[in-house]
């Protein structure tokens, strides 16, 4: 049973990034793969508890906010990665919250981390298609029509919640210029 159940939840998060990956090259924010690092994506497991706890409960009433937040902690952590990441490393997941906190935390990581300006192009694309993101994870995790508030229904929010975050991990990873280039080893 338990293993029919990681499996379902490793197809299950391989399909939303698969379909968020497309949809984000698409809209010219990625170009067909997921920029990573082993230190972004390990630190998910540092910071999901808190997210989690944040999230959940917005579920109900914002559930396209509630993952789609992650992808804006994704790009918070990409970005410290890139300018510090020994600092960024130790950094509490307090340190991404807005003054309102988690309400806006999209807007602190977006205009104080990143430094983007509030009605900026740039801004308001990353807006737009983090958006998309959350309301396309949003529809997947609907159209598995599990049972609402069981343990499936919140393993399978975290595992979309997972790919969000290196969702938004990879966009701004591309952002600062970063790129998969193949390199020929000598042989």
């Amino acid at each position: 049973m338990e293993t029919l159940r990681t499996d379902y939840l490793e197809k299950f998060e391989r399909r939303v990034e698969e379909e968020l990956l497309r949809l984000c090259t698409s809209a010219g924010m990625l170009n067909g793969t997921l920029l990573a690092s082993e230190d972004i994506d390990e630190h998910w497991r540092t910071l999901a508890p808190e997210y989690m706890a944040d999230a959940v409960p917005q579920v109900k009433d914002y559930p396209t906010v509630s993952v789609a937040w992650a992808s804006y902690l994704g790009m918070g952590v990409a970005w410290g990665w890139d300018n510090d990441w020994n600092l960024c490393k130790q950094a509490p997941y307090s340190s991404y919250y807005g003054k309102q906190g988690f309400d806006d935390m999209d807007e602190h990581i977006t205009f104080d981390m990143l430094n983007l300006l509030p009605d900026g192009y740039e801004t308001k694309n990353i807006e737009n298609i983090i958006r998309r993101c959350g309301e396309t994870a949003v529809a997947l995790i609907r159209h598995e029509r599990i049972e609402p508030q069981s343990a499936m229904a919140f393993h399978v929010f975290a595992r979309a919640c997972r790919v969000m975050y290196r969702i938004g991990a990879a966009i701004e990873l591309k952002r600062l210029g970063y790129k998969f280039e193949k390199v020929e080893m000598p042989g």
